[in-house]
């Protein structure tokens, strides 16, 4: 599958926290947030899901539901979402089939030791699932905001 902005993408169907399937077509008609995060319970990916708890009534005023996804699995996203209230879905992505399919499972390197995982993304689809905006590389700090200016001024 290729990630193209300003192309429909593909359905696909992950379990959520509560270990029910949650496919993208659930939420055609909506705007979708979709991001991608290395790991539950870190401090990066803390601050960001918080970002988005934080704003989240402001994109469902847009319109638009957020959904995280990383490699954790279902129940350790059910204690993320208690220990940080957490007011979105978030997927289990253990294969890292989605994340291979969005070019987001990358070969990183942190003290000297090389290893796969996510490397944090957030793509934005609009009410029918084109692709309107890719965020990659994603610095935590401002993004949950920029986001939701994209949101605003163009969808």
């Amino acid at each position: 599958m290729t990630i193209e902005v300003g192309k429909q993408v593909e359905d696909f169907t992950l379990p959520n926290q509560d270990g029910e399937n949650v496919s993208l077509s659930d939420f055609r008609g909506k705007n979708v947030v979709l991001y991608f995060y290395p790991k539950d319970m870190t401090p990066g990916c803390t601050t960001e899901a918080c970002d988005f708890r934080d704003k989240h009534e402001s994109f469902g005023e847009l319109d638009a539901v957020i959904i995280g996804v990383s490699p954790d699995p279902v129940e350790r996203h059910q204690k993320f979402i208690a220990k940080h209230d957490l007011p979105f879905q978030l997927l289990a992505d253990e294969e890292h089939k989605l994340a291979e399919d969005y070019g987001v499972w990358k070969l990183k390197k942190n003290f000297g030791k090389e290893y796969y995982g996510i490397e944090r993304s957030t793509f934005i689809l609009d009410k029918e699932g084109v692709l309107q905006k890719e965020y990659r590389k994603v610095k935590v700090d401002g993004h949950v905001e920029d986001a939701l200016t994209f949101i605003k001024e163009n969808l």
